[in-house]
């Protein structure tokens, strides 16, 4: 139901609602690669009005922090700075920002011909796996702590029910805190530190064109992620929104989110499937109280105490929530190729796959003077070229 006649209270009540389904993966981003959560929350809800405004306020979608990009901002981050990471950024941007040129001059058919299953699976799982030793080390620090997120967020997502039932991450994290708090020791002195009212901890940018480079062909999946959750809102809502306001508007959109949370300090931000969940089970579709949503979250942004809670939740919980949360994120690039039937008795698309896979975990590197392309970033160009290259299996008549 498009639900225009919700009272203002009713409306508020949803999107805070909304805000809670999206919080725990919003802010996880940022405490695993670090960033100020609050700076995280801030961009989210300036990002998610940037996108309103330029799709004409009709598309209820929320955005928040892309888990895509844990992996390669860490690493961008060692190699880089993390100023020099922040402004790399401004590629994911560009992906967008062509993506939406090409998208208004070839139609959607393009992107499909570039970025085919057989090219995004295989990024996906490589996005997961690439993280799976970073959980790990961190759960080690407390294996006890570690578990117990694990477990809660596992029995959450099987057992619960409702708009529980999106939000397993955040139930975990809350299990492992309460447990830290009753059998360990937590540090709370930041939090009675911290004031009651703070501007996010914004981090500027530095120029470095190398970070650029790195960071753009990371945004292939979710560039494929944007597209998805797009088809999956006008599935829910009953509409085009493909149409109108048109799939560029979409990107464009995405993307200058994007920009702005690159001038500012925060991670990129892409489409949350989760907040979509929580539309299809309260069957309130109002883009106005996604708005709702995107207002709350500036405003928990500057509530500084918030932050530095958060801050203090110990490493161990975080890494408990990382083996099942980076798991899941290789399953779904398994699930991608295997729900798009991708044939990989087929030669060609073995080639492309394990190629892709080889080179990513391997940690191939390609230098070329001061220009290094590595990781995600080279196994998912490897993947697009041998897609272009390699001829396609021809049709028996």
């Amino acid at each position: 139901m498009e639900t225009h006649n919700l009272s203002p209270l009713r409306k508020g009540i949803i999107g805070v609602q909304f805000l809670f389904v999206a919080f725990g993966a919003t802010v996880l981003v940022p405490l695993l690669v670090g960033l100020d959560p609050a700076t995280a929350l801030f961009v989210a809800g300036v990002g998610t009005l940037i996108f309103h405004l330029v799709t004409k306020g009709i598309v209820p979608i929320y955005l928040g922090s892309s888990f895509a990009f844990i992996a390669p901002m860490i690493k961008a981050t060692e190699l880089y700075g993390l100023p020099g990471t922040i402004f790399g950024l401004i590629g994911v941007a560009i992906v967008y920002f062509l993506m939406s040129a090409f998208v208004k001059w070839r139609g959607i058919q393009f992107i499909q011909r570039l970025f085919p299953p057989v090219v995004i699976g295989p990024v996906i799982i490589l996005i997961g796996i690439s993280l799976s030793s970073t959980g790990v080390n961190m759960a080690k620090e407390n294996w006890v702590l570690a578990l117990i997120s694990l477990a809660v967020a596992v029995a959450v997502s099987i057992y619960a029910k409702g708009l529980l039932k999106l939000i397993p991450v955040f139930c975990g994290i809350i299990a492992g805190y309460v447990a830290a708090f009753l059998f360990y020791e937590i540090d709370f002195s930041v939090v009675r530190e911290a004031a009651w009212f703070s501007l996010p901890q914004f981090v500027f940018p530095q120029f470095s064109w190398q970070a650029v480079v790195f960071m753009i062909p990371v945004a292939i999946a979710p560039v494929i992620e944007h597209i998805g959750d797009v088809y999956v809102v006008n599935t829910v809502t009953g509409k085009d929104f493909v149409k109108d306001p048109g799939l560029h508007r979409t990107f464009l959109g995405d993307g200058l989110a994007c920009l702005f949370s690159s001038f500012v300090g925060g991670p990129p931000v892409t489409t949350y499937s989760e907040v979509t969940g929580a539309m299809v089970l309260t069957k309130v579709y109002n883009p106005q109280v996604i708005r709702v949503a995107a207002v709350a979250a500036i405003l928990f942004s500057v509530i500084g105490k918030v932050s530095a809670l958060l801050k203090s939740i110990p490493n161990a919980v975080l890494g408990g929530i990382m083996l099942l949360l980076f798991g899941t994120i290789a399953c779904a690039g398994i699930s991608n190729m295997i729900h798009n039937r991708t044939d990989l008795s087929d030669t060609r698309n073995i080639v492309i796959v394990s190629l892709t896979l080889t080179i990513g975990i391997g940690g191939a590197v390609l230098t070329w003077g001061n220009f290094t392309l590595s990781g995600i970033g080279l196994a998912a160009i490897t993947g697009v070229l041998l897609n272009l290259i390699l001829p396609q299996k021809q049709k028996s008549l």
